[in-house]
């Protein structure tokens, strides 16, 4: 009996020393705020490194401007204004302005297609339903013209796509922002 609980002690002296020491080796929230208070004030005691003109490196002078020659500069009439640009200012509304015109242009041939592509299919089946010759051949015929439709459809609709790229690339190379073409 003695062994038995002697053993048993030994045992949760085993299992329960890692955790002593564990216990041990993490500082209270008291330590931790104590080295950070210090750790800042030894931060506020060392000042950075003040730069003066002196820890620059000695350059070259500014660049020499140049005038423009005398046949260059075409001297201003009295009373002559200079001519005003006639565009309008390329502001966020103008560029929204313009890239919705044109998405909106896209979202209509692309919803025209889809109904000319809906009446193809229509005609399609009416036209293998039907046995007349005279009612297959008028069908055909209007199936060929929704064919007709829908290749020009499907035409400007590549241009209406080519048209926003354009705008979306003009929009870049003029320093536009990215938002203001969506």
């Amino acid at each position: 009996m003695i062994q038995r609980s002697l053993l048993t002690v030994a045992m949760a002296a085993v299992l329960l020393a890692p955790v002593a020491a564990y216990a041990q080796q993490t500082p209270t929230l008291g330590e931790i705020a104590a080295r950070e208070q210090a750790r800042r004030q030894a931060l506020k005691a060392a000042p950075g490194k003040v730069l003066t003109k002196e820890d620059l490196p000695r350059t070259a002078g500014p660049a020499p401007v140049t005038a423009p020659s005398p046949a260059e500069v075409k001297p201003a009439e009295k009373g002559q204004e200079p001519p005003k640009s006639e565009d309008p200012p390329k502001d966020e509304a103008w560029w929204k302005a313009r890239i919705s015109q044109v998405r909106e242009e896209l979202r209509r041939n692309e919803m025209f297609a889809e109904a000319l592509q809906t009446r193809i299919n229509s005609l399609t089946n009416d036209f293998t339903a039907r046995d007349d010759p005279y009612q297959r051949a008028r069908i055909a015929e209007d199936r060929a013209k929704a064919a007709l439709e829908m290749d020009r459809v499907k035409a400007d609709v590549a241009l209406n796509r080519k048209k926003i790229a354009e705008i979306e690339e003009e929009g870049r190379k003029a320093g536009a922002p990215p938002g203001w073409l969506r």
